[in-house]
């Protein structure tokens, strides 16, 4: 359900007018044929376009900027099928935007040795011109990707998807917009940040919207729209009465409902994909946003609790990258420390984004020690297993930095009667001690973005493109 534009990537070789016009028309040829076969493998999220063969400094630079203002572009691909002098791309390279992948590669995967010839090593050159390229890249710390390898190869197939979705995210960075439901929560340092410089940085904007406009949308969504949400939801989830009486167990879903209707308008009259709430503010409202928000996040919508738009915003922004494919806010909260089970168990109260249920989630009525409202209507299930990243993003005053490691994902293996909540573990793969050590001294905060589906590469990709330190607990 999370919607992304229809985005395409730009196919630009290099060569020169030294090999004669046949040569050339070969380049072209031969840049064709391997920009079909890849669309047409099935791998790739978004489509590569052939955009031209580049033999000068004027051809390389009015692509570039052709390419920074057609917004259905997310990126340009490069190759250097023959040699290129690379001081044609410099100012191209230097004016580029947007994401720029290096694909250093060959059209052939093999040496022909019983036909080659001078004219074959004119034509293939890759293995000197993407070194001429690679350099002037380095020297302008272009902080570009390069994938190297035979463009034919699963394998490198399934790089250049990766790498797309990241570019994707990049260019989906600069379109987020958190609203803010409140402040932060009070006294707490990890979750107030620099706004502004999270603007410059990373494109996204964000604003606070007093309670009352909440409110106000919450109390203007019609029966009729949750009477067929409330029918929909019984036929996707476990209802679940429990002690409650029938009446009271029905009003609180409904009014999950009537908040869900009414943050999602409001979101999406002001084009906002990200948002925040705070159980310290929720004057006008009955319940804290509980299964509201669950159904809102399984839409692809980020979020983060008490006020903290970093995490809202690198929610989002890590669902665009993997389509909404597992990939949840989450919160450090309760530890194993037993020897040999040591591990993490991560919740958020209410909100959990029922992407990763490894179980039918159960809707629940139960009280909710904190906020002083009525009893929140939630989904319950038990998380998954799996090898996932956590990741965070800490503000230092200076400078933000992004802070993960890799975690071992279980689901729990014992029955908890009294914890009616969403809930899922998972222990560092550098082991707990060691790797929760490091996180605290790097200033790793409590929430984060636990995603199942991005590779620790995508995650490092994704920094360099935003010039983020990114610290990779091993």
């Amino acid at each position: 359900m999370l919607k992304v534009p229809d985005y395409e990537f730009w196919f630009v070789v290099g060569s020169q007018h030294l090999y004669g016009e046949e040569i050339l028309g070969e380049v072209r040829s031969d840049t064709e044929d391997i920009i079909n076969k890849l669309n047409a493998s099935g791998k790739l999220p978004y489509p590569i376009k052939f955009k031209a063969v580049a033999t000068t400094a004027d051809e390389i630079t009015a692509v570039m900027k052709e390419a920074n203002y057609t917004d259905k572009v997310a990126g340009v691909i490069t190759w250097m099928h023959t040699y290129s002098p690379a001081k044609n791309w410099i100012h191209g390279t230097k004016l580029l935007q947007k994401p720029l992948l290096h694909l250093a590669t060959q059209y052939l995967d093999h040496i022909p040795y019983d036909t080659i010839n001078f004219d074959y090593m004119n034509l293939n050159q890759s293995a000197h011109g993407d070194r001429e390229y690679g350099y002037i890249n380095a020297r302008l710390q272009k902080h570009n990707k390069v994938i190297y390898g035979h463009w034919a190869d699963p394998e490198i197939q399934q790089e250049i998807a990766d790498w797309e979705d990241v570019a994707v995210a990049y260019n989906e960075s600069f379109n987020i917009k958190v609203a803010r439901f409140g402040d932060t929560m009070r006294n707490v340092a990890v979750t107030e940040g620099d706004k502004i410089q999270g603007q410059i940085q990373f494109g996204w904007t964000v604003d606070y919207w007093p309670v009352g406009n909440l409110v106000e949308e919450i109390n203007s969504v019609s029966d009729t729209d949750i009477d067929n949400k409330y029918q929909e939801l019984q036929q996707k989830y476990t209802f679940v009465q429990g002690d409650n009486d029938a009446a009271k167990y029905e009003h609180s879903v409904r009014y999950q409902i009537r908040e869900y209707f009414g943050i999602k308008h409001l979101l999406d009259k002001g084009g906002y994909t990200a948002f925040s709430t705070n159980f310290e503010d929720l004057f006008g409202m009955e319940q804290l946003p509980g299964l509201a928000v669950q159904l809102l996040m399984a839409e692809g919508y980020g979020f983060a609790g008490e006020g903290d738009w970093k995490t809202a915003a690198l929610d989002r922004l890590l669902k665009v990258m993997t389509h909404n494919d597992r990939t949840v806010f989450m919160e450090d909260y309760t530890l194993e420390l037993t020897k040999g089970n040591e591990a993490i168990l991560g919740s958020h109260m209410l909100e959990v984004d029922p992407t990763i249920a490894s179980d039918k989630p159960r809707v629940e009525v139960h009280p909710l020690g904190i906020g002083g409202k009525d009893d929140p209507a939630r989904l319950v299930f038990d998380g998954i297993d799996g090898d996932a990243m956590d990741v965070t993003i800490s503000d230092f005053g200076t400078e933000f930095r992004m802070i993960g490691y890799g975690v071992t994902a279980h689901k729990p293996t014992k029955k908890t009667p009294y914890l009616p909540i969403a809930k899922q573990y998972w222990t560092p793969k550098m082991g707990l001690k060691h790797g929760a050590t490091e996180w605290i001294q790097n200033g790793g905060g409590h929430h984060t973005v636990l995603t199942f589906t991005a590779s620790e590469q995508q995650i490092k990709d994704l920094a360099t493109l935003f010039q983020l330190p990114f610290i990779d607990i091993q």
